[in-house]
C-alpha cells in the first residue's frame, strides 16, 4: 500500500507506527551501551532522530501533493517533539545521584540562572530524600526557584506549606517575606516594564493580599533581614491601592453619585494617608461639597489641601478628565534584588 492511496490521517499514522517500529531495535541495542559507558550518552537520541528522519524524508516522496499539503501540521509537529524530547532529558536529575550530588547540582542551577531545572533538582530531592539532610533547605530554595521562575501561585502554595510544616524554623520568614511578594507580581513581566499599564485600574484584591501578607510579616518578624524591603513594597501596594480608590471616585464624580466619592476620598484620607493622592482625594471633597453647597465642609478642606500642599493646583474634576491619572506615576520595585535564603550549616 502506498501513501498516495490512503488519506492524510491514515498515511500520518502508518507513518509514526513505523518510526517506532524502527527506534525500538535502536533503543534495545544502544541502552545497555550507554549503561556500560561504552558510548555517550547524546548518541542514543541522536541517532534515533536521523533514523527518523531519514525514514519521514524517503515516506514524503511518495505522498501526493494533496496528502502532503494536509499532513503538514503532523510532521511539524512530530519534529518539535522530537527535539524537545531530545533536549529535555538532558535537564532531568539521573536517578542514581546520591543527595548531596543532587544538592550541589540544584545550587549550581540556581546559581547559573537556570531555575526550571534548578526546580527538577530541588523537587527530585525533597521526593527521595524527605527527611535529609538537605530536605528543610531545599524546601525554601524552592520557593525561591519558583518565584524566580515566574511560577508564582506554586511559590505561594510552597511558602504556605514550609510555613506549616516548619513555624520554627530560621527561613520561615523568608517564607513569608515571598508569599507576600508572590501574591501580586503584575509588574515583574518584561511586557510591562516597557508597555506599562495603570496596574490601579485592575483588580484590587492580590494587591490588597500582598499588603496584607507582607504586614503579618512585618509584624512576626520585624528585625527580619527582608524588612527594609518589605517596606518598600508596601508603600508601592499602598499607593496602589490608594489610586484605585481614587478612579472609583473620579468615577462617581462623572456619574454624578457625589456621596459615594465623598466616602472614597475619605477612605483614602483616613486609611491611606501620606500618598501622593492625598491632595487629590481633598481636591474632590472640595469639589463635592462645593456642589451639594456644602460651603463650611468645602472651606475647611480648602484650607487643609492649602496649608498641608500648597504648590498643589486645585482645578475643577467636573468633566470627568483629570489630568493626574495620566501623569502620576509610581516607583516600580522589581525583583531582581530578590535574594535566595541563607545557607544552613
Amino acid at each position: 500500500v502506498t501513501a498516495s492511496n490512503l488519506d492524510p490521517i491514515s498515511a500520518s499514522s502508518i507513518c509514526l507506527v513505523n518510526i517506532t517500529l524502527l527506534d525500538m531495535p535502536s533503543i534495545l541495542f544502544l541502552i545497555p551501551q550507554i549503561n556500560k559507558g561504552t558510548l555517550p550518552t547524546f548518541f542514543c537520541p541522536t541517532g534515533i532522530l536521523i533514523g527518523r528522519i531519514a525514514f519521514l524524508m524517503t515516506t514524503i516522496k511518495s505522498f501526493n501533493k494533496e496528502t502532503l499539503k494536509n499532513s503538514t501540521l503532523f510532521f511539524l509537529l512530530f519534529f518539535v517533539l522530537a527535539f524537545t524530547s531530545c533536549s529535555s532529558n538532558e535537564e532531568l536529575p539521573d536517578e542514581r545521584l546520591v543527595e548531596k550530588e543532587l544538592y550541589d547540582q540544584a545550587q549550581k542551577r540556581l546559581k547559573d540562572g537556570n531555575y526550571s531545572s534548578a526546580i527538577m533538582s530541588l523537587e527530585t530531592l525533597e521526593a527521595r530524600f524527605p527527611f535529609g539532610r538537605y530536605a528543610e533547605q531545599s524546601q525554601a530554595e524552592l520557593i525561591y526557584a519558583y518565584y524566580k521562575n515566574f511560577q508564582y501561585e506554586a511559590a505561594r502554595s510552597a511558602a504556605e506549606r514550609f510555613i506549616n510544616l516548619h513555624p520554627r524554623h530560621p527561613h520561615t520568614d523568608y517564607a513569608f517575606y515571598l508569599k507576600g511578594l508572590a501574591s501580586f507580581n503584575d509588574d515583574s513581566g518584561l511586557f510591562a516594564r516597557y508597555f506599562p499599564t495603570d496596574l490601579s485600574k485592575n483588580e484590587i484584591g492580590p494587591i490588597q493580599e500582598s499588603f496584607d501578607d507582607l504586614s503579618e510579616f512585618l509584624s512576626r518578624y520585624p528585625q527580619s533581614k527582608y524588612s527594609p524591603h518589605a517596606k518598600q513594597r508596601m508603600i508601592y501596594l499602598r499607593n496602589l491601592l490608594a489610586k484605585h480608590e481614587m478612579h472609583v471616585a473620579d468615577f462617581y464624580m462623572r456619574r454624578g453619585a457625589y456621596l459615594a466619592a465623598i466616602g472614597r476620598a475619605r477612605h483614602v484620607i483616613e486609611h491611606l494617608p501620606k500618598t501622593p493622592q492625598t491632595p487629590y482625594a481633598l481636591s474632590i471633597l472640595i469639589e463635592a461639597y462645593g456642589i451639594l453647597d456644602y460651603q463650611e465642609l468645602k472651606a475647611n478642606n480648602t484650607k487643609i489641601l492649602k496649608l498641608n500642599f500648597p504648590n498643589f493646583e486645585l482645578e475643577s474634576t467636573s468633566d470627568g478628565k483629570k489630568s493626574w491619572v495620566n501623569t502620576l506615576s509610581l516607583g516600580l520595585f522589581g525583583d531582581k534584588d530578590i535574594p535566595a535564603p541563607n545557607l544552613i550549616d
